[in-house]
């Protein structure tokens, strides 16, 4: 696990129609990522973008 990982817990996920998944952006609060996922839904054909959180032992966890 990197110090990145500790300080930049929250990911932005983009999750294509064939289910394959992409990490976009890490943020440091859930605010921050929530703003740059709602900015990334206004553009282009229609992605779901995630919110999930990096828990300590460098796992995705429940957000």
């Amino acid at each position: 696990m990197s110090d990145s990982t500790i300080t930049l817990p929250w990911l932005v996920v983009r999750r294509d129609d064939n289910g394959n998944r992409y990490t976009v952006s890490r943020c440091a609060t859930r605010v921050e990522a929530e703003k740059i996922a709602g900015r990334l839904e206004g553009h282009g054909p229609t992605q779901l973008y995630l919110i999930e959180r990096i828990e300590q032992n460098g796992q995705n966890g429940s957000p």
